[in-house]
């Protein structure tokens, strides 16, 4: 066996080994020959971070449309990702997980749906990005069938043949998913971008593989309006009726959505990646994050785009959460830090049907984030410290034991370059 790594004197915790890319003690752990020890004192240890909702590519859109609700946003925009080249959305990634990396998150879902010109090289770039971050990538295939011209939102220029979708997925499947540090998932977009036969047939596309399904679900009462005027019917329902109830289903934002859709989504362990920051920055409205854990829903938190969240990063959503639930329901216990906490970490990793990852505990894989703890010990609860305490950065970040962050330094690339680089590419995006 080769030398245990051990964190040494986490404030919570306590010690942490790591042998083989797993967790072999919590709490004292006697010193063993070969030891590699990372100093920990008055440090707070959790699990990694896992990101549930992601649009890496919108690094190269930051900061735009910034008074406009969720459908003016997408019209603004749509036309400008449509101009994105592969190398483009590789800058975008690049920069994008290594924020993520930076505050804490070790596991990132990335919902990319938008392919100009219907080259699906832009998979292969992410796929690429993560592997240089060192972080676990759940790569979402999205896509959009359904243009302006036939009832949906997005222009006809960046929507694809359904036929092309599917085979382009079938393509990255085969060139990416290993189901340890890649898993490809099959992501329609949202029921106003796609049309019934892609939603029907990619779940099926993606239960024949044994994949996991994502699509955006219930974010704005435009949509509810959508849904209504083209089905008559509400989305949740449509969602049933496409197959896409189920706990291989994980969906984005879940904000409208009533007591008897949520029940049956609980009943079916379907998930929700709560995006409060970004659902804040559009008012969208508030999720019912409470009503939906007690329904049995697995909920997670996510980023979303950085065009609708322009910090990018996941540990400022431990403390919106809190926030916006309390908020919403006027009690100051409806959601406690070590909620947010399991949200963000082991409510994550279920979305995305990982039972191995999301917790500090002998066995899960040793998907680790080491937090500064300097400035916190004056409050008496180590998890009300990191939550409502300052936003920081990881002082050190493992993915299966292997560093990804040390001292505050991401190891696997130059993220100051990595910023310079894109902040170029974008300018010349606006530009033109």
């Amino acid at each position: 066996m080769s030398p245990r790594l051990v964190l040494r004197g986490a404030r919570h915790p306590g010690d942490v080994a790591v042998a083989e890319g797993r967790i072999v003690a919590v709490g004292t752990v006697p010193a063993e020959p070969g030891d590699e020890v990372v100093r920990c004192e008055g440090d707070v240890v959790t699990a990694g971070l896992v990101n549930t909702h992601h649009h890496l590519y919108q690094w190269m859109t930051r900061g735009r449309a910034v008074g406009c609700n969720l459908f003016d946003w997408l019209v603004e925009l749509y036309p400008v990702w449509g101009q994105l080249s592969v190398e483009d959305v590789r800058a975008a990634a690049l920069v994008g997980l290594g924020e993520l990396a930076a505050t804490g998150c070790t596991t990132a879902s990335d919902h990319h749906y938008l392919v100009p010109r219907g080259d699906d090289a832009v998979f292969d770039a992410i796929v690429d990005a993560a592997g240089e971050v060192g972080l676990r990538l759940h790569l979402s295939r999205g896509s959009m069938d359904l243009g302006e011209s036939l009832g949906g939102l997005p222009p006809d220029h960046v929507v694809e043949d359904r036929d092309a979708i599917l085979a382009s997925t079938e393509s990255v499947i085969a060139r990416h998913h290993d189901g340890e540090m890649v898993h490809v998932t099959v992501a329609p977009c949202s029921p106003f971008s796609v049309t019934p036969g892609l939603m029907v047939e990619s779940a099926e596309l993606a239960r024949r593989h044994g994949l996991r399904l994502h699509t955006h679900l219930c974010e704005t009462v435009e949509e509810q309006e959508h849904c209504l005027e083209r089905f008559g019917r509400r989305p949740v329902e449509m969602l049933d009726e496409w197959g896409w109830v189920g706990d291989d289903v994980w969906l984005a934002h879940g904000i409208h959505i009533d007591d008897d859709e949520m029940g049956r989504l609980g009943t079916a362990g379907t998930g929700v990646a709560h995006c409060p920051s970004s659902n804040a920055r559009v008012a969208a409205g508030m999720c019912r994050v409470t009503d939906l854990r007690a329904a049995g829903c697995p909920v997670g938190l996510g980023v979303d785009g950085v065009a609708s969240n322009e910090s990018g990063g996941l540990f400022g959503e431990l403390r919106q959460a809190l926030y916006t639930a309390r908020l919403r329901e006027l009690r100051p216990d409806a959601l406690m830090p070590a909620d947010t906490i399991e949200m963000g970490t082991r409510g994550g990793a279920q979305c995305l049907g990982l039972d191995d990852v999301g917790s500090v505990q002998v066995g899960m894989r040793a998907d680790l984030a080491v937090w500064p703890g300097d400035d916190l010990g004056d409050i008496a609860d180590a998890l009300t410290a990191l939550v409502l305490g300052p936003d920081r950065r990881v002082r050190h970040l493992f993915v299966e034991g292997r560093a990804v962050v040390a001292d505050g330094l991401l190891l696997g690339a130059d993220l100051a370059k990595a910023h310079r680089d894109l902040a170029g590419r974008a300018r010349r995006l606006w530009e033109a």
